[in-house]
């Protein structure tokens, strides 16, 4: 790969994935929410996991066009970005209040989460998001990129797997928030819908990755990439 070159819209794309990343961390886990499912009844879920498997897909297309070097500085710069979210959100949260102002119970509660989450949070993040972008671009190599729905699912499936087993047990196991016997049902229904919604997003990914092709003139090949997970230089 060469490092000098310069494309039209990979910048865009990062911004897009660093965006939905920090979004989906820091607005959605204060919400749990609960639709009725015909047949089935209702189905709980913490908000933010309609929108967080948007960032899979944003490094679905990064592999897929750009390549996994590429990729993994995008996925070092939305770990720097939700580093400096939940920081910020921390001293912000731990300023005290004016006596006017009759929030701060209410501003807790949404970004005041706890250093045990975030930190689950961060490291679920990192395995997940490389596993995610590792698997695709062996699997595009290995099927000289035919099948672009079977790696795109097949990779969100191995990412999200590990996201979900990283990050509950980490978070909450023994904390009394989320009884210990109940988590694998949880990391089991989170996990299933962050993958269903990959697989709504296909045709909207298969769209933005044949543009992306077209307009950068790239469709590169992971046949020699070091996936050292640490090296930032291409």
């Amino acid at each position: 790969m060469s490092a000098q070159r310069s494309y039209r819209y990979y910048d865009l794309v990062m911004a897009a994935f660093v965006t939905v990343l920090v979004c989906s961390n820091l607005i959605g886990p204060a919400k749990i929410a609960q639709v009725e499912i015909p047949g089935i009844g209702p189905y709980v879920f913490g908000a933010g996991v309609l929108f967080f498997p948007i960032s899979y897909i944003f490094g679905d297309v990064l592999t897929e066009v750009y390549g996994y070097a590429r990729a993994r500085k995008v996925i070092w710069t939305g770990f720097a970005a939700l580093f400096f979210a939940s920081i910020m959100a921390s001293v912000v949260v731990a300023l005290p209040p004016a006596p006017f102002w009759q929030h701060q119970a209410a501003y807790e509660i949404a970004f005041g989460n706890a250093w045990r989450v975030v930190a689950a949070s961060m490291v679920a993040y990192f395995c997940g998001e490389f596993v995610n972008s590792f698997v695709l671009a062996k699997m595009k190599v290995a099927q000289g990129g035919r099948h672009l729905w079977k790696r795109t699912i097949g990779s969100t499936i191995a990412g999200e797997a590990v996201d979900s087993a990283l990050f509950y047990p980490l978070a909450f196991y023994g904390t009394g928030i989320i009884p210990n016997e109940a988590l694998p049902m949880v990391m089991v229904a989170q996990f299933f819908t962050k993958t269903m919604v990959e697989v709504l997003f296909t045709p909207a990914t298969y769209k933005v990755v044949a543009f992306l092709k077209r307009a950068e003139g790239e469709d590169y090949y992971d046949r020699n990439t070091d996936f050292n997970p640490f090296k930032l230089e291409p």
